[in-house]
């Protein structure tokens, strides 16, 4: 009897009248002519939150330029450049060569 009734469930099919389907507006608009469907001479108003997305995306790009020009520099070779000239002053060796008048 169980069986019967587990047979009969599976079988049913349930709400078989609405499928649903992905549905969205009108797929196209008609073209006009103009260009982003604006007539010529008509005035954009910009909307709120352009004038924050403005000063906000480029002030943060100006201070990360200032940021990237000003930073220190901790490059491994300018260490090591500093290190070794400081070496060599403590031994007393000369940073500068001497001038040499050679006729090829």
């Amino acid at each position: 009897m169980l069986g019967r009734q587990l047979i009969r469930l599976s079988a049913r099919r349930t709400n078989t009248g609405a499928l649903k389907r992905s549905g969205h507006g009108p797929e196209l608009q008609e073209p006009t002519g103009y260009l982003f469907n604006r007539k010529p001479g008509e005035k954009i108003e910009p909307e709120g939150w352009e004038k924050i997305w403005f000063y906000g995306f480029y002030g943060a790009m100006l201070y990360g330029a200032v940021g990237l020009y000003f930073k220190p520099d901790t490059k491994t070779r300018t260490w090591a450049r500093m290190e070794a000239e400081k070496r060599m002053l403590e031994r007393g060796d000369t940073l500068e060569y001497k001038h040499t008048d050679y006729i090829i």
